[in-house]
């Protein structure tokens, strides 16, 4: 959450609208369920290292479904940062000013490059998913995994939540800065 500390010491931050309590549920529900993908990564890299060094042997698809899994922990952990606002800024644009000033800059980010940027991703990632799964493309490992258009289609897909992500905090920024759409309360993440 966009926090801010006002003069008198309370924290200020963008209010919520039912749009974005609805999105940032739904993300936060990915992002719980990504969060697994971490221990599982974690798993297959032992699994992975014993094998190598105490049985002398090396699980090729393991080695890539460790890639694979990592790809999609890290791209679900975008639309993640996004709604709980942990994402990177520039703080010497962004630090030390009102929350106000900070959802304007918000307010022109999103609708000039990250918007952009997303649809960009989305539009030319479904053409190159498409793509691997009409060539029935596999890894270049002759052990490798099979089925490449599904790691492939987690870039679109990803960049979907992050869609959704971004209308999510657009949403609460055009709330501080118009009132519309209409401000709720909003008690804790689920």
């Amino acid at each position: 959450m966009a926090a801010d500390s006002s003069p008198s010491g309370a924290v200020e931050v963008l209010p919520h609208t039912r749009l974005s309590a609805a999105i940032d549920r739904v993300i936060n529900a990915f992002g719980a369920v990504a969060s697994w993908l971490w221990v599982m990564i974690i798993a297959a890299i032992v699994i992975n290292v014993v094998y190598r060094y105490a049985l002398r042997n090396n699980i090729g698809q393991l080695e890539e479904l460790q890639w694979h899994l990592y790809a999609v922990a890290f791209l679900v952990g975008l639309s993640f940062a996004v709604v709980s606002d942990q994402h990177v800024r520039v703080d010497i644009i962004y630090g030390g000013r009102s929350l106000r000033s900070k959802a304007w800059i918000d307010l022109f980010g999103i609708l000039i490059f990250a918007l952009p940027f997303v649809l960009l991703v989305i539009w030319y990632g479904v053409p190159f998913v498409e793509a691997a799964y009409v060539a029935g493309e596999r890894s270049d490992q002759p052990s490798g995994l099979p089925h490449r258009f599904l790691i492939k289609a987690a870039l679109p897909l990803s960049f979907v939540l992050l869609l959704f992500a971004f209308l999510s905090r657009l949403s609460r920024v055009t709330a501080l800065l118009f009132g519309f759409p209409r401000p709720i309360d909003y008690v804790g993440r689920s």
